[in-house]
């Protein structure tokens, strides 16, 4: 017989469905955090990691389903079980099978696919089985009554897992952390359903799973690079974040790749040479009162400016990297330093504000918003200039061949509004690596020789003889498109650099790159303990 309409308490059968709907939508978003720091969360991730859990999905429900006259409840506890097993497993190994895959010499786009099928295949083809081996067990009066009932739960449980790992257990806990949340999750799901009693055999597959979770807690996972100590790691609503001291040296790195730097002995040090690069504007304007940052970070770049009794305004789209900064890299906000805690873009369409200067400083080298490149917010970033005013865009990309379309891309671009653009590599090397654009509201063409002179005379901040020694003006646009509104492809642009090396050159004269050509791990931080 059907349940009575007016009870609405679920089974232990529509409580595993619940679950299992939660659990696979949970590891999907997960799977984006794992996969960023070797990966990068570009479209072919994001394409990969999506497409692969519907297939093992697909495969599970149709597997189940002809074989659902044999579901039981312990069953289902079973493999429930044996999906906790395996979360456990990819928690305790994952980024040694992340390093494994990484180096698999596949096209860029594709790469993605093997780590993704090895670490979330598994437990999601497991959890396919539940859907239809409930509606099996269910006491609808009709298949068709029943099936509809099991999948309306699976998906609600699919929207539950979808927020409450989105909007709460990412921003609040660390990757690890949240994979043993669910696998516990998944162990209580397979306990409930083996109760009223619990064979000796199920107990022991029970303390086997639990083990290795604690394992997971206790060790932290296996095959992670040590680079120096972590400070502090947390995911952020956009990215996974540490802080990590080597030395008298402490970095930011943002979903693995270091993005700001800080000499602890001497915080106004450029430790990364590329950020007195942001001072070059300093020669083309004179009379610089007003900046703009685009994208904070450490606040390296602002942090001088602001120094300098230049009045600085930084646009930081995320709260996490704000906190960080001003916890872990000696930010205050001041008279001279505003932080303002919302997208470039959307603080440029809502302020009145004009700029000496505008420093974009929100692109990383695999993951740039496009909103942030194209003809549209270049204008935007015109009408927010005063007349002589400057932008400079710091670009990661190569500065010739095919790892370059991005670089070439975004100097076309900026050629659409602005009369000249400058481009300044940062290394000597053909490698990947930053590069400054900058473009001007003045039609004259400033030469090498007068940058050079004016480097000499006047007094910005930072010395920038060499800095101006990269004048480059052969950028060659005929092969690369202008990025609109409409059409920017920037993941196809940025795909060239998939498994290059990343140099990073510092102020010393050393240089900090990937050890070897792997892709997606110009500088990886250690993973911490949850």
């Amino acid at each position: 017989m059907d349940r009575s309409s007016l009870d609405w308490r679920p089974t232990g059968v529509e409580l595993a469905v619940l679950v299992s709907g939660l659990t696979s939508m949970g590891l999907e978003i997960l799977a984006g955090r794992l996969l960023a720091p070797e990966f990068g969360s570009s479209i072919y991730t994001w394409g990969s990691i999506i497409g692969v859990f519907l297939a093992a999905l697909s495969l599970g429900y149709y597997r189940g389903g002809r074989q659902a006259r044999e579901a039981t409840r312990s069953n289902l506890a079973t493999l429930m079980l044996w999906s906790a097993g395996y979360v456990a497993v990819l928690l305790l190994v994952g980024d040694l099978i992340l390093r494994a895959t990484g180096s698999f010499p596949v096209p860029a786009r594709f790469a993605p696919l093997l780590p993704v099928t090895l670490l979330f295949g598994p437990p999601v083809y497991l959890l396919g089985f539940i859907s239809p081996y409930a509606a099996e067990l269910s006491d609808r009066e009709t298949p068709g009554a029943a099936s509809g009932h099991v999948y309306a739960l699976g998906t609600v449980g699919s929207i539950a897992g979808a927020f409450l790992t989105t909007f709460f257990l990412v921003p609040s806990l660390s990757v690890q952390t949240v994979g043993i949340l669910f696998g516990v999750v998944l162990v209580l799901a397979s306990v409930g359903l083996s109760l009223p009693s619990l064979a000796r055999e199920r107990l022991s597959q029970i303390g086997v799973v639990l083990v290795v979770l604690v394992a997971v807690v206790m060790t932290g996972p296996i095959g992670a690079a040590v680079v120096g100590d972590t400070v502090y790691r947390t995911q952020t609503p956009y990215q996974s974040l540490a802080v990590v001291d080597d030395g008298d040296v402490r970095t930011l790195y943002l979903d693995g790749q270091p993005h700001s730097a800080m000499d602890l002995d001497e915080p106004y040090r450029h430790v990364f040479d590329y950020t007195r690069y942001f001072h070059i504007p300093l020669l083309m304007t004179e009379d610089v009162d007003r900046v703009l940052f685009i994208g904070g970070g450490g606040f390296t770049g602002p942090k001088h400016f602001a120094e300098m009794g230049i009045t600085v305004d930084v646009a930081e789209i995320d709260p996490v990297v704000v906190r960080t900064a001003e916890e872990y890299f000696g930010v205050e906000e001041s008279e001279n330093l505003d932080v303002h805690t919302v997208g470039g873009r959307q603080f440029l369409q809502e302020t009145n504000r004009t700029y000496d200067l505008i420093v974009l400083d929100a692109y990383k080298r695999d993951k740039v918003p496009f909103q942030l490149t194209t003809v549209e917010f270049m204008q935007l970033t015109s009408e927010h200039l005063d007349e002589d005013g400057v932008l400079l865009a710091n670009v990661i990309s190569a500065p010739s061949g095919p790892a370059s379309n991005f670089y070439r891309a975004e100097y076309r671009t900026m050629g659409e509004v602005y009369p000249q653009v400058y481009a300044f590599p940062t290394s000597s090397t053909g490698l990947v690596q930053n590069i400054e654009l900058v473009a001007t509201k003045n039609a004259s063409r400033i030469t090498q020789a007068e940058l050079r002179q004016r480097a000499r005379t006047r007094d910005v901040g930072a010395d920038l003889s060499r800095a101006v020694g990269f004048y480059r003006t052969d950028v060659r646009t005929g092969d690369v498109p202008v990025l609109r509104d409409g059409r920017a492809p920037v993941e196809q642009l940025l795909d060239p650099m998939a498994g290059r090396a990343y140099v990073v050159e510092e102020e010393n004269g050393t240089t900090s790159t990937s050890a070897s050509v792997e892709r997606r791990r110009a500088v990886r931080p250690p993973a911490a303990p949850p």
